[in-house]
């Protein structure tokens, strides 16, 4: 453990009050909930929730875009987001001329991937649902993006998820820890999904995890990993992969980048980074550096690594980045325990077999 590290460590322990508060807050907040005080609305359409406990970094985007890869091919599908950190406000529906800065980079992201799905974002979900359906009539499932600790709208399918290493069984609230919802809310899931597992985890390993989660009846458990596709540069789409002669300078702003970095550094001679905050918005002045930075590498192999998120914020500078080796590193999630079918079926099972019914709203 680094100095930055420990620091950070003991100072988020001095917030402990803090996290008491926040944690009293969402507790009332779920009691009036549970008691029927507060109302979530509910569609006659199929909702699918993907969302977590904890801040950041347990691979909600990856699973939205999996989400839509598997239910895109048969049916008319949708993703609705807040659109964090965007410089606009309300309902917003995707088009060819949206911009990152517009909807987010996250949902820019499901646009450029999913061009012939519908992307939308809105801070109130209780609103931009209708406005949405209302856009596109013929959809057939909505994949509400980061959505499990809003409870306004209670989706028919809710998949919570959790990173193996930081289960949120052994976490607290915020700021002390990275709870933004009690523990006990995973109750309210269909679906958890552990994310992040080391790609060799064992049946032994599966079952302790799952122990310590305690899943309800009805709740399924599945463990996925992350999969590194092959990087591509930004501009060109050219492919190039990492290999032990390559040096690397990492330009990165996500929650977790810890999993990037080691996989980097295993599969690259050597690498250098360039940390920035998540979502953070990249300017003119960040990408000069880059390139600076970039220049005083002296290796005759070596080129930029960034995410697929951080990409979508740089692509305002496209006329800048043809000459710039800078390559985009997608990521996906791959089921372990020969279970992607499974989680699949269940997908597709939940669609199809969807019922309408006349109620508009029912406790949460």
């Amino acid at each position: 453990m680094n100095l930055n590290t420990l620091f950070l460590k003991s100072f988020r322990v001095l917030l402990l009050p803090f996290a008491l508060l926040y944690g009293l807050v969402i507790t009332i907040r779920n009691r009036l909930y549970d008691k029927g005080y507060l109302r979530s609305a509910t569609f006659n359409f199929p909702l699918i929730c993907v969302g977590n406990l904890a801040v950041g970094g347990t691979g909600k985007s990856p699973m939205v875009e999996y989400i839509v890869g598997v239910l895109h091919r048969d049916l008319k599908v949708a993703t609705l987001s807040r659109g964090y950190k965007r410089k606009t406000r309300g309902y917003l529906l995707a088009n060819d001329r949206t911009t990152a800065l517009e909807i987010g980079d996250e949902p820019m992201q499901f646009h450029v991937k999913f061009p012939d799905v519908a992307v939308a974002v809105g801070e109130e979900r209780l609103d931009a649902v209708p406005q949405l359906l209302h856009d596109r009539p013929d959809l057939q499932v909505v994949v509400l993006d980061d959505a499990f600790q809003h409870r306004v709208v209670k989706a028919g399918l809710n998949i919570l998820l959790t990173e193996y290493a930081n289960l949120f069984t052994y976490d607290i609230f915020l700021p002390t820890g990275d709870l933004r919802d009690e523990r006990s809310s995973y109750r309210r899931a269909d679906v958890i999904v552990v994310s992040k597992c080391p790609p060799d985890l064992d049946i032994e390993k599966k079952r302790v995890t799952i122990r310590e989660i305690q899943p309800l009846p009805h709740q399924k458990v599945f463990f996925t990993t992350i999969d590194y596709g092959i990087p591509y540069h930004i501009a060109s789409q050219h492919q190039r992969s990492i290999t032990k002669q390559d040096e690397i300078l990492l330009v990165c702003g996500i929650a977790n980048p810890q999993p990037l970095k080691d996989y980097i550094f295993n599969h690259s001679e050597t690498y250098y980074q360039l940390d920035y905050s998540d979502h953070h918005i990249f300017t003119i002045d960040d990408l000069n550096e880059i390139r600076r930075r970039y220049e005083r590498i002296d290796a005759p192999a070596k080129f930029i690594v960034t995410t697929e998120k951080d990409a979508m914020r740089f692509m305002k500078f496209s006329d800048q980045l043809t000459d710039l080796p800078l390559y985009v590193l997608p990521i996906r999630h791959k089921f372990l325990f020969n279970e992607g079918r499974q989680f699949d079926d269940l997908l597709m099972s939940f669609v199809r077999n969807f019922k309408f019914t006349s109620n508009e709203q029912e406790k949460g």
